[in-house]
């Protein structure tokens, strides 16, 4: 296997040399390496430099990269695990390369965690985590983090293997990355409740192919019960645009308050923050002084995720601009006149078209016409 030298933060590393022609090269060789992710691992080696876990585990090590970040950028103890040989032999060359030792350990990965506490455990499969989630739980004390790449079963373009995965049914809408953001964050929650044991999120987001949380894991039934009454249901009228907020684990039945008509359900999800604000600005102050190559990206993601509502949907203010027959007002414009009418609006982090607000559906028409 040919290898190629790499350098993410101040950390090098091998990665093998994918073939050539592949359709996705990253999966064309037996040990996998994304650099499209990058972004993914900065948020989590921005995160850890803030939070300071005591031992992080790298569940799924792959070439190692975000664990022997961690240990070089961060100065954790780091495990890092994979089940395949031949990624082992690669981890140890690149600890080599940066000359700290660290725990490499060659194990299943729901084998691992459920022999073993770490004060933070990382989860970043190829496609679904779902599998590895309860295992995860059980295995971290303070932190857990989780990276999801089948969004298309989280949003509801490949509905059968969502619901069968997350035990939801989500619908593909036009806030798809909404829905398989806070489908997941309903998935963990109600693996974690079980155990007597919350979830906080700290930094969760959605970008154009993953979803990755960063989550703050608490005990006792207090903590439990407060996760619960986060789960609830996005009805979205199968009529018109119109789309409401509902909590509880039994979604109540309800009609359109634009038009009348049905609205189904979507869920259970996760309703209401998806970020902790104070600790969003810790990591927005830390970026200055922090070597990471997608800075400029993570600073204006935090912003976004710091000035963004709570609201569990959004509304695509061109599509909606066009169903009047209308060019699009400039989103702040837009975003200013709500608020002057006494609504809460806002942009989302991951749509430059993405328009949140607690306005109804009619006022919100009225407000693009100019009435």
């Amino acid at each position: 296997m040919e290898f190629t030298l790499r350098k993410e933060g101040t950390t090098p590393f091998l990665t093998p040399v994918p073939r050539e022609g592949s359709t996705f090269p990253p999966s064309s060789v037996p040990i996998f390496f994304n650099p499209a992710m990058e972004v993914n691992r900065d948020s989590t080696i921005l995160f850890l430099s803030v939070t300071r876990p005591h031992t992080y585990l790298d569940a799924m090590g792959a070439t190692g990269v975000r664990g022997l970040r961690a240990r070089h950028e961060c100065g954790i103890a780091v495990t890092i695990n994979d089940w395949n040989p031949e990624a082992i032999e690669l981890i140890r060359r690149n600890a080599q390369l940066i000359g700290l030792e660290c725990e490499i350990t060659q194990q299943d990965v729901n084998m691992l965690c459920s022999s073993r506490k770490f004060d933070a455990v990382d989860v970043d499969p190829f496609g679904t985590p779902a599998p590895f989630v309860d295992s995860a739980i059980r295995s971290a004390s303070r932190f857990l983090f989780i990276t999801a790449t089948d969004t298309a079963p989280l949003c509801g373009a490949h509905l059968k293997a969502g619901m069968r995965r997350y035990f939801s049914r989500p619908m593909n809408t036009d806030y798809h990355a909404e829905i398989a953001l806070r489908n997941i964050l309903g998935f963990v929650t109600r693996e974690t409740i079980k155990y007597d044991r919350g979830i906080e999120p700290y930094f969760c987001f959605a970008q154009n192919h993953f979803i990755r949380l960063h989550l703050r894991l608490w005990s006792g039934t207090r903590a439990a019960d407060n996760s619960l009454n986060h789960i609830g249901y996005i009805h979205q009228c199968v009529v018109c645009p119109s789309r409401i907020e509902q909590k509880g684990l039994v979604p109540e039945p309800t009609t359109c308050p634009s038009c009348g008509g049905n609205m189904r359900p979507i869920g259970p999800l996760w309703i209401g923050r998806i970020n902790n604000n104070s600790l969003l600005m810790q990591l927005q102050n830390t970026i200055s002084t922090s070597i990471l190559n997608s800075a400029s990206h993570l600073n204006t993601l935090i912003s976004s995720c710091l000035e963004e509502l709570d609201v569990s949907f959004h509304y695509n203010y061109h599509r909606l601009a066009k169903s009047l027959k209308r060019s699009p007002p400039p989103i702040d414009e837009l975003i200013k006149n709500l608020r002057q009418r006494g609504f809460q609006a806002s942009r989302s982090h991951y749509s430059g078209t993405a328009l949140k607000t607690d306005a109804p559906l009619n006022t919100l028409l009225h407000t693009m016409k100019g009435d």
